[in-house]
């Protein structure tokens, strides 16, 4: 719903004070039985679209949440995507409107267009391989978001050598954020931080065992960093993406890098 063609069909007697008011009172979510409103001028509000989190949701609740998502956004963003939660979209969309990426557990439902591109740059580095599902999580809502992701994965500090090279190469993309998934004890956030000139997004990941599991260690070493870090909560991959994706599309519209006017999101 656009603000503007409410005032204007008001001004050119197209509707009546009535009917503008009930269309201006829903403006902004849409109602989904009786258990969402779906927050679909997120993105106009924040800069950060609503996602569909399926974890603890019925996968025919999935289904038309996301199917509302497409109709006003013609994206659809779903996280934490299960077994039967990926059976139910695959039977309701069109294989061709459909992106999963298994490592994410992410599903984006389209209107078969690419999603506008800002000009906003991302990096996104993990320390080991079974850091990079939270790491692919940040990086497909920082795509979302608009932004090219340059990824580095499998460089952490238990062989620091193999970080140099690529983030080398990293930084001659010039990403306007970067985020760094890191288990255990956390620690390769803060060496990146120490190398690099742009913000820098911690994302503790819930690997490891024994005192400090399940993230809580990395947790609390990246907290303590004497890095300057940003750091989100464990496993929080759609946070991290989201946020470095917001520091890269303001420098992007700072440094005047952004989509053209016509490659924008109609919605915006």
């Amino acid at each position: 719903m656009d603000l503007a063609k409410v005032l204007q069909d008001i001004k050119n007697g197209k509707i009546g004070l009535e009917a503008a008011e009930e269309q201006i009172r829903s403006m902004g979510f849409v109602s989904y039985s009786s258990i969402a409103k779906v927050d679909t001028h997120r993105k106009n509000r924040t800069g950060i679209m609503e996602a569909v989190l399926a974890d603890c949701k019925e996968p025919e609740d999935v289904v038309e949440i996301a199917r509302i998502m497409a109709s006003e956004s013609r994206r659809a963003l779903i996280t934490r995507v299960s077994a039967s939660h990926l059976e139910a979209l695959k039977a309701a969309f069109s294989p061709d409107k459909l992106e999963w990426n298994s490592r994410a557990r992410t599903v984006v439902v389209h209107d078969g267009t690419p999603a506008p591109r800002t000009g906003g740059v991302v990096g996104v580095i993990s320390a080991g391989t079974a850091d990079i599902p939270a790491a692919e999580e940040a990086g497909v809502v920082a795509s979302e978001m608009g932004c090219e992701v340059v990824s580095v994965y499998d460089v952490g500090v238990a062989g620091i050598h193999r970080l140099i090279p690529e983030l080398q190469k990293l930084k001659a993309r010039n990403p306007g954020a970067i985020v760094v998934a890191a288990g255990r004890e956390g620690t390769l956030p803060t060496v990146v931080s120490g190398l690099v000139d742009v913000p820098v997004i911690g994302l503790p990941v819930s690997t490891g065992y024994g005192a400090g599991g399940g993230g809580k260690a990395a947790l609390l070493s990246m907290l303590q960093s004497c890095s300057i870090l940003a750091v989100v909560n464990i496993d929080a991959g759609f946070v991290a993406g989201a946020y470095a994706a917001r520091i890269a599309n303001m420098i992007a519209d700072a440094s005047g890098a952004g989509a053209k006017p016509e490659n924008k999101d109609p919605q915006e």
